[in-house]
């Protein structure tokens, strides 16, 4: 019995090498075909039996749930360096019939840009990583494999009174960052990344190479926060620089449950979209143990755009119980802001931001949700005691109003505008290995998400695309993929969602661009359906 079960695993492994074997030969030969040299394909394609396949593939894993022995891996890596190797590489997943996947940075909570449940072939984008700063126009090209540090880093370079209103991991993608509406400590100031960008380059579904004017304003339209993956091959973002003054201020004040951290939490709600707008507020919320006993810390981290004499008078009046003193104030230009968000000490220089690599990759799973009306006090002690019940599970409260309340919500597919007082990440990470470890952190997550259903927004209950959440839905993209995509699609794009999907339906008919919560197709009778 043992023997025979050896021989059928010894079988099975010997045949998904085949596979992987064949598949890579007739991508050796369509890439051929499209006249990339072989000396360019060898430095590109990537096998299972090379050696670099597994240190490519999990370079950037940014999620240790999806870095495991049971995760499926790609058949195939692409690793392009020029705009025709993707346009290959998509007219050849095309003619094959493999599923495609894209990865910019690896930041996707749930893996999806790396990982499918049937066979699929990676396009890693991290060689697409130029960064193109013009301060005549204020404005820079960046490629979607670059990193949001390298991205202020090189702003930095040119300018020390410009910025760009993107995310406080230095390792996040841009790619995927851009295309799903990314946001950071300006968006009260000035919006989000995708309110900034004014041009962009993607390889469509027929292996076209285009910009805005040859894409068109609708395709424009849905690459700004619809998310770039399902409609093509997003190679580069133009995006407009925003001001930023010669001196910030940035704080991070702790409070606990004896320190005021309710009434301080429950005044923010009141302020969090109304206070001046330089001012962005995150409120942290964790779980403690503190002399032996389970409580609830709250960490006010801002940033404001000012000196500190006119930031305190703006607190002073408008948020007493932060009671912010001289004392917490830290000025410091902006690149320098950067790193005290991305957790840098202060010894740090801001070189730091080239790195691509992160210092620590966790477990982690993430959701979230909008809160439209205040919390009250009763609410906000029942929360803290059922986080001290469920164990692990941190919330991040990040404030909106400002200049988001002015955009309307069909200006890009991303509609979380006005009428929100705050965005709540839920957060979890772990170290400890296994399924039963994972199911229980998710099972704590899940139950606390689920506490919050009645202080959050309905119908529907909004979600944010770039905090990637499956719970909420995901299709097969079989032949009810457009009820299925519903579901999910109207939580993160409300009523844009019908325009992503006819956008959709108009320049990908097949579905060549796919994944677990993609646009789907219009369900046109006799549409060809993906398996």
């Amino acid at each position: 019995m043992v023997l025979l079960l050896v021989l059928l695993l010894c079988s099975l492994n010997s045949f998904s090498s085949a596979a992987s074997d064949s598949v890579y030969d007739n991508f050796v030969q369509c890439f051929a075909e499209n006249k990339v040299p072989n000396d360019q394909i060898s430095e590109i394609l990537y096998n299972p039996t090379n050696p670099s396949f597994t240190s490519v593939l999990v370079s950037y894993i940014r999620n240790r749930r999806f870095n495991v022995s049971t995760t499926p891996k790609p058949t195939i890596i692409v690793t392009p360096s020029q705009e025709s190797h993707v346009s290959a590489t998509v007219l050849c997943a095309k003619k094959l019939g493999i599923q495609l996947k894209i990865r910019s940075g690896g930041h996707d909570y749930e893996g999806i840009s790396y990982v499918s449940s049937g066979e699929f072939i990676l396009l890693d984008m991290f060689n697409f990583r130029s960064i193109d700063v013009d301060m005549k126009t204020e404005t820079a090209w960046v490629g979607s494999g670059a990193m949001l540090g390298e991205l202020y880093y090189r702003i930095w370079e040119k300018s020390k009174v410009h910025g760009f209103p993107g995310g406080v991991c230095p390792t996040v993608g841009v790619g995927g960052h851009l295309s799903g509406a990314g946001y950071g400590n300006m968006l009260r100031k000035h919006g989000l990344t995708v309110d900034h960008v004014i041009d962009a380059k993607l390889v469509d579904a027929k292996g076209r190479v285009l910009d805005r004017e040859a894409m068109g304003e609708d395709l424009f339209w849905a690459i700004r926060g619809g998310g770039g993956a399902s409609f093509g091959v997003i190679l580069a973002y133009k995006i407009k620089l925003v001001p930023v003054p010669s001196v910030v201020t940035v704080f991070r004040i702790e409070k606990t449950m004896d320190q005021n951290a309710t009434e301080a939490v429950y005044e923010f709600e009141q302020i969090a979209d109304k206070i001046d707008n330089d001012l962005f507020i995150r409120v942290l919320l964790q779980p403690i143990t503190r002399n032996k006993k389970r409580s609830v810390r709250a960490t006010f981290i801002g940033l404001f755009l000012g000196d500190a004499n006119r930031l305190l008078s703006v607190t002073h009046s408008g948020f007493p119980e932060l009671g912010l003193k001289k004392a917490d104030c830290k000025e410091m230009s902006w690149i320098y802001s950067v790193l005290f968000w991305g957790n840098f000490d202060n010894t740090t220089t801001p070189d730091v931001l080239l790195s691509r690599t992160p210092d620590s990759v966790n477990f982690l799973k993430r959701k979230s949700d909008y809160v439209k009306t205040p919390i009250s006090k009763n609410g906000l002690e029942s929360l803290f005691k059922k986080m001290v019940e469920v164990g692990k599970v941190g919330l991040v409260f990040n404030s909106y109003g400002g200049r988001m309340n002015e955009i309307p919500e069909s200006e890009t597919p991303f509609p979380h505008r006005a009428g929100n007082l705050f965005k709540i990440q839920y957060s979890v990470n772990w170290d400890d290995e296994g399924e039963e470890a994972d199911k229980n952190y998710i099972d704590q997550i899940r139950e606390l998400y689920s506490f919050m259903a009645p202080f959050v927004s309905k119908n529907p209950r909004e979600a944010y695309l770039n905090y990637r959440d499956l719970d909420i839905g995901i299709t097969d993209n079989g032949k009810d993929s457009y009820n299925q995509g519903k579901v999910y699609g109207v939580k993160y794009f409300k009523g844009n969602f019908d325009r992503l999907v006819k956008i959709k339906t108009m320049v990908d008919p097949d579905n060549l661009f796919r994944n677990e919560q993609s646009i789907p197709t219009l369900p046109f009778r006799g549409r060809k359906v993906r398996k």
